[in-house]
């Protein structure tokens, strides 16, 4: 702040000192003809400061800021080569930098919003620029220009003369006017494609400043046009009055840099009374909506990081893949040193600088909010997702038991039972100790049999739950009504199946199941009304599925399973 401060002090005393130089010798000032004159003159150089310092109080890196307040220097110093003034070293000063200012304006208007010159092309026409005013129309002309020995014994000393050579400084200055003419319209030219070739929302952010700068450089041109004949810039009412219109065109530069200004504080101001309306208890992906609104794209994806920003997720915690496809681009929101989100959106949504910084100060409570209920969303998805994985590791467990019992210790049973009838054959008759043996190892058999049964049903795996409940009512009282001829998920499928295995062992029970919009229902009913369901409650909380017990007024009961298709 204290460094603005003296850049105000200094800005108010150029003014000051340009309006003193000039009325040294006012037949050579434009400034001092008429009040208008003066005005414009102070006006126009301290609007340009302005410009400069409030930019830079925005955006403190912009080197733009700087060049709006080096160009409203450079408005004054076209006054200070006044050779009626005292100073010889203002008289230099000012010979060396009276024409600057197109080129200064051209550079910013060409830098402008970004704050620095992006193309090639923009750095070649700025430095051919700097050439033409500065080095052609300023110090090679200065350094062959004597005011003393050309008859002004009273005027102030040039500084950079080498040698008094008026035909050279003649030819030079003519020079330097036609060189001047043609870089005009090579810079109008190049600020009009800059405007043409930029993006939807960056031209929105160059328009004022450009039309504004284009206007300046017709007037320009227009001046330089004037003096192609005589070599130089004259003092007749027609430049007087393309002076006058520059200082309006620069004028309303200054103003275009504030409107930007005030334009980026009212969005940044609606982006945080959004996040207030929103409020914190909005629904997930609401903030999504809302900025999809008021930026104007309504593919806008935000993506928030969980996992040390290995993976992104939505609001509701959904993956989303970055890069982007589809031509769409990817922009980190930042606040206070961390990564709020990634915005993906349409190319050029956030050309203007200071967009992304503005936007993410405007809306960080409300990201940072929303990234909380994602990443918790993602955590519990993830629960989640483990719970079904153990749930399905299970069922896989005890599959590979039902096949080790089967396999293994039937079969060895089995085995057993015909050698027991083999060596019965060979005994005389009788013999009840053997036949006492192969009825409780049959017995045993059966037991067996149904114990891997119950782990898991060998059919429910192969020919599936319609098949395997059929199955299942051949020992139990169970009834199958309709069920989808589809396969659902091994998990899904054994959960219904231990569920009705659980009740139809209990009472009379008649099931139906349904696929609907990505859920499987699976009604039951069971003629009883004390039930018990085991533990398979636990196992559809894990899957995240809903079980409903509805009792009826005849003694029934209802059980209604919905498992998800998709996550199961």
């Amino acid at each position: 702040m204290p460094v603005r401060l003296v850049l105000v002090g200094l800005g108010v005393t150029i003014g000051l000192f340009t309006v003193s130089i000039a009325h040294d010798d006012p037949g050579l000032s434009f400034a001092l003809t008429s009040t208008l004159g003066t005005t414009t003159l102070l006006v126009t150089g301290w609007s340009l400061m302005v410009a400069g310092l409030a930019l830079s109080l925005k955006r403190p890196r912009n080197r733009a800021a700087l060049g709006l307040y080096l160009a409203g220097c450079a408005w004054f110093l076209s006054e200070w080569d006044n050779p009626g003034g005292s100073s010889s070293w203002v008289f230099s000063t000012g010979l060396a930098l009276y024409a600057a200012l197109p080129a200064v304006v051209t550079h910013v208007a060409l830098a402008y919003p970004y704050g620095h010159l992006r193309t090639w092309t923009n750095r070649t026409v700025v430095a051919l620029g700097y050439v033409v005013t500065i080095g052609i129309q300023g110090l090679a002309s200065a350094m062959v220009f004597d005011p003393g020995s050309q008859g002004c014994s009273d005027c102030a000393s040039n500084l950079w003369v080498v040698a008094d050579r008026p035909d050279t400084q003649t030819a030079v200055d003519l020079l330097g006017v036609r060189a001047g003419t043609a870089w005009a319209v090579i810079a109008f030219l190049t600020i009009m494609w800059h405007v043409v070739k930029a993006s939807t929302a960056g031209r929105r952010a160059i328009v004022l400043v450009s039309t504004c700068a284009l206007g300046y450089l017709a007037l320009v041109a227009g001046m330089y046009a004037t003096s192609l004949g005589r070599g130089f810039v004259g003092a007749s009412d027609t430049e007087h009055d393309l002076w006058l219109a520059q200082g309006v065109a620069l004028f309303l530069l200054a103003v275009a840099v504030l409107v930007d200004l005030a334009r980026a504080r009212l969005i940044q101001r609606a982006l945080t009374r959004l996040v207030v309306d929103l409020g914190h208890a909005a629904p997930a992906g609401r903030l999504r909506d809302a900025l999809a609104e008021r930026l104007g794209d309504p593919g806008l994806l935000i993506a928030y990081p969980i996992d040390d920003g290995r993976r992104h997720v939505d609001a509701m915690a959904r993956e989303v893949e970055l890069p982007p496809a589809g031509g769409r681009r990817s922009t980190t929101l930042r606040y206070a040193g961390a990564d709020l989100a990634v915005l993906v959106h349409q190319p050029g949504l956030f050309d203007h600088p200071g967009a992304v910084s503005d936007l993410a100060s405007a809306v960080h409570l409300g990201l940072e909010n929303e990234r909380l209920h994602a990443e918790a969303l993602a955590q519990l998805a993830e629960v989640r997702s483990s719970g079904a994985r153990v749930v399905a590791a299970g069922d896989e467990e005890r599959r590979r038991l039902e096949r080790d019992l089967h396999d293994g210790a039937q079969q060895r049973l089995i085995g057993l039972s015909l050698a027991l009838r083999l060596a019965r054959t060979r005994l005389p008759p009788g013999a009840t100790e053997l036949d006492a043996a192969d009825t409780e190892l049959r017995e045993t058999i059966a037991d067996l049999r149904t114990l891997a049964h119950g782990l898991s049903p060998v059919m429910l795996k192969d020919d599936g739950l319609p098949a395997a409940l059929r199955a299942l009512s051949e020992t139990l009282d169970l009834r199958v009504d309709e069920l989808p001829a589809q396969r659902l998920p091994d998990v899904l499928e054994t959960t219904a199946y231990l569920l009705a295995a659980q009740l139809a062992g209990q009472a009379t029970t008649s099931v139906t199941g349904t696929v609907t919009n990505g859920w499987f229902t699976f009604d039951l009913q069971v003629q009883a009304d004390h039930l018990d369901l085991g533990e398979v409650p636990d196992r559809i909380n894990t899957l995240d599925g809903g079980l409903e017990l509805s009792p009826g007024p005849d003694g029934t009961t209802r059980v209604v399973l919905r498992l998800p298709v998709s996550s199961s």
